[in-house]
């Protein structure tokens, strides 16, 4: 009888289990509401999915191809367009090899920006030899680590450079700002270390070009992590590249952000994404050029299924030029390095495409592993511990993107000139990732009451953008059933309860008042721990924080303008510390504001955080590049700017503006 209740009670599970089965099958999951992770879970597969020229033509992928090229080049922030002369060269001594010689050299990428580099060339060269440049990854000593690549492809019979990155290098200059040093502010300057880094390689390449043993018709590059990433990059900007070898230097974006490896990245890793590109957009502006991809199976930082996605999207993309023979994906064992098949596979491949050579992998030697029979640092160094006194390596992060100069602004034409300007450009390059079209608000009350206002309060709901239904709780000091102004308070993260209450009976009127949370604050909000993580993924997906809470707050505007006892025209925008930031570029690309009433606001984007980014995330992507938080009172004119409190000193430019030009002022309520 046990037994027989044991059995029934097992069969009793089964079927339970089974009928569960059958209903998680008919019931849909709900989309999780304002949980950022989700969130950007979602954008990133988005990202990765929305890979235009798959379904483009040939024709119509060469028509669209030079805007793509251009954006890219752009989001690196440098002009390639512009004459420039090979850069001036330093010659510091050969060294002799059996079969090649060594020759040390820095050269000038920018001024006083120099690059150490070796040159390894072989011995008795009687025409032009085939190129390769070997992009350093992300590992101390650099031309010295990688020093065994260079040395096989040179006795191979390839003329090969080798050169420093401004991390790691003799130098040491910074990869990571935003990763460890709090340095979010480069995504408002529009700069990343991957633009530097692919600035010295064109130099480089600009360098050879001068030189008569080069082949300048068969130029490779290759590279691992750093140097892999570069390598697309490379290949992608350069027209003179003629194949590419990049390794354990790529992966799809739902894959970097959706497992969370970007956690893992150096900044360089992915460009200053305002036109939001994925590596498969990237790959797309390589094609038809010969490019075999490296992937190792075990790879913290880039997930192998994630590799075989984009090369299978790429392979696709490639049969459109009848060139699906030019593209290879090589796996191999292990975690995020070289491994034997990968390196003979590279070398066959560059024997074949650059020297017509078919070469088979398996009968290619490998690099020397045995470290004794390599140089040390000191013979392969440069400076030899004595750089030039002006190098601008350690700094180069102030000065490589040329931020905004103040605007000579001396009438009314000039300021409605630049009000356009500014928010042109900051629709494509800065709020590029706002949505194409908007959701329905879908707004409806969820609240109300007759105690905390003279004239009852109202809590409601509406929809920013898909995944995110956010409050905004109306206090009403006017009667209901009329047409009144309203004051929009934006909530700050981490206020004590009836803080914004306090500052929000500070403004004098006849309005009612209705408080926001936006992304970022209150039931909207995320653990602070996960600030660092949001902040760099958000600008890798073309966001940042700051943008996806200007957008809730133009939503919020939208939204109370369709509500009957709202006054469309008299919506003012309050916000303070932060927050008041917000408030400024949501009245700047709404428009429709009376004013806006600021109370501690940031003077400048261009400062720096916590290295654990747990402070307010003021970042806007190439903000810096257009203007700065201290001109918008002037730009968001004929809308009134109000300080509760003293007026910063930076502000004083735009309180100046206003007078001279449209004899207003920014107004002050102590």
């Amino acid at each position: 009888m046990k037994n027989l209740n044991f059995l029934s009670l097992g069969l009793l599970i089964i079927l339970t289990c089974s009928c569960n089965e059958d209903v998680a099958k008919t019931v849909k999951e709900p989309t999780p509401s304002n949980n950022i992770m989700h969130y950007l879970n979602q954008e990133a597969k988005k990202l990765t999915k929305n890979f235009s020229s798959n379904s483009l033509s040939l024709e119509e992928w060469n028509t669209i191809r030079p805007e793509k090229y251009h954006q890219f080049i752009e989001m690196m922030g440098f002009n390639l367009e512009e004459e420039r002369n090979p850069p001036k060269t330093y010659f510091q001594g050969t060294l002799q090899q059996e079969g090649f010689h060594i020759e040390k050299f820095y050269y000038e990428s920018l001024p006083n920006l120099f690059v150490p580099a070796n040159l390894y060339v072989p011995d008795n060269i009687s025409k032009p030899r085939a190129t390769v440049i070997y992009l350093s990854g992300h590992s101390h000593g650099q031309k010295v680590n990688y020093q065994a690549h260079a040395r096989r492809l040179a006795e191979l019979g390839f003329i090969t450079l080798i050169f420093d990155t401004i991390q790691f290098g003799e130098v040491w200059g910074h990869h990571w700002g935003p990763y460890n040093k709090g340095w979010f502010n480069w995504y408002s300057r529009g700069y990343n270390p991957a633009a530097v880094e692919l600035w010295n390689a064109i130099r480089g390449l600009d360098y050879l070009e001068t030189r008569n043993d080069v082949d300048k018709e068969n130029i490779g590059i290759t590279g691992i992590s750093g140097g892999g990433s570069q390598s697309w990059y490379f290949a992608a900007a350069d027209p003179r590249v003629k194949a590419a070898a990049p390794v354990c230097g790529a992966g799809t974006m739902d894959s970097q952000v959706g497992e969370r490896r970007i956690d893992g990245h150096c900044d360089c890793m992915m460009v200053n994404n305002g036109f939001q590109m994925d590596y498969t957009d990237i790959g797309a502006l390589i094609a038809p050029k010969p490019l075999l991809i490296a992937q190792s199976d075990r790879d913290e930082l880039y997930g192998i299924e994630s590799t075989r996605q984009f090369y299978q999207t790429l392979s696709n993309f490639y049969k459109k030029f009848d060139a699906e023979n030019n593209i290879s994906l090589v796996e191999t064992p292990g975690g995020h390095s070289y491994h034997p098949k990968s390196r003979k596979a590279i070398f066959s491949f560059f024997l074949q495409h650059l020297m017509g050579k078919e070469v088979p992998a398996e009968e290619i030697m490998d690099i020397e592993s045995n470290k004794e029979k390599l140089l040390p640092a000191d013979s392969l160094n440069v400076y030899n511990g004595t750089p030039p006194p002006t190098d601008i390596t350690k700094t180069i992060q102030h000065s490589f993107i040329k931020t905004a100069k103040i605007p000579d602004i001396n009438s009314r034409e000039a300021l409605k000139n630049h009000q356009n300007k500014v928010k042109e450009y900051l629709k494509s390059r800065t709020f590029g990732a706002f949505p194409d079209s908007a959701i329905d608000l879908g707004g409806k009350m969820i609240y109300r009451t007759a105690d905390l206002a003279k004239h009852g309060n109202k809590t409601y709901s509406f929809n920013s953008e898909e995944g995110w239904e956010l409050k905004v709780n109306f206090f009403y000091r006017q009667p209901q059933d009329e047409k009144s102004p309203l004051l929009l308070v934006l909530r700050t993260p981490g206020e004590e309860r009836w803080e914004s209450e306090g500052y929000a009976n500070k403004v004098p009127g006849i309005h009612n008042i209705a408080y926001l949370e936006v992304r970022g604050v209150g039931e909207a909000g995320w653990a602070p721990e996960l600030n660092w993580h949001v902040r760099r993924s958000a600008a890798w997906l073309g966001k940042t924080i700051a943008s996806m809470q200007i957008y809730d707050t133009m939503r919020a505007l939208e939204f109370c303008r369709t509500l009957p006892e709202v006054a469309p025209s008299k919506i003012s925008v309050l916000g303070r510390d932060g927050m008041a930031s917000i408030a400024m570029y949501a009245a700047l690309m709404d428009e429709k504001c009376e004013g806006i009433y600021l109370s501690n606001p940031p003077e400048t984007h261009d400062q720096p955080s916590p290295k654990n980014g747990r402070d307010f995330a003021l970042e806007l992507l190439n903000v810096l590049r257009i203007t700065d938080t201290y001109q918008l009172p002037a730009l968001i004119h004929p809308t009134k700017t109000y300080f509760l409190g003293e007026i910063p000193p930076a502000y004083q430019w735009s309180d100046t503006i206003l007078k001279e030009v449209v004899n207003e002022q920014i107004h002050i309520i102590n």
